[in-house]
């Protein structure tokens, strides 16, 4: 199951790049270059699940775990139950999406030739988001009208976040 907020924006499918062998899969505000890093700083607004009985318990942990902290939102609370001992106990297989390829506007990704969604986060109000990521279209646009040798020899980047940054 992929879940996803609605200021994400794919411009290539992005299923091939997914972990085979893992329950829970998320997107990054800020990645640290290994997939299996708890200290990756996880953002909920794109994540692959798949359901299974790990992933139900997880899901169950996570929702009682927000009862346990009011107030916070439920990526602050993943972020303070990642490293519970009761993640282990169950067996969840837990992943983090490199921005290479998952990029938001936390950490753009840096290379057009291989990023396949972008986040409009670490953006507040919606005409902000709404802003950076018609820029953000219109990148993916200039990009995609290059000669496909000059997508791949010259380097391409983001002209965002601007408003978000």
């Amino acid at each position: 199951m992929c879940l996803q907020d609605a200021d994400i924006l794919w411009f290539r499918q992005p299923f091939a790049h997914f972990y085979p062998d893992t329950d829970f899969q998320i997107a990054c505000d800020h990645y640290w270059y290994d997939s299996f890093d708890l200290d990756n700083s996880p953002n909920g607004g794109f994540n692959f699940v798949k359901s299974n009985n790990r992933s139900i318990q997880f899901y169950k942990f996570w929702y009682d775990a927000r009862e346990a902290h009011p107030g916070k939102m439920d990526q602050d609370v993943l972020n303070m139950i990642k490293h519970d001992p009761f993640v282990k106990e169950i067996g969840l297989k837990i992943r983090f999406l490199d921005t290479a390829l998952f990029g938001g506007f936390c950490e753009p990704s840096k290379d057009l030739n291989f990023v396949c969604t972008m986040h409009a986060n670490c953006c507040i109000g919606l005409e902000n988001k709404i802003h950076d990521l018609t820029m953000a279209i219109d990148d993916w646009k200039k990009f995609m009208a290059l000669p496909a040798d000059e997508r791949m020899s010259k380097p391409q980047i983001w002209t965002v976040p601007r408003i978000c940054g």
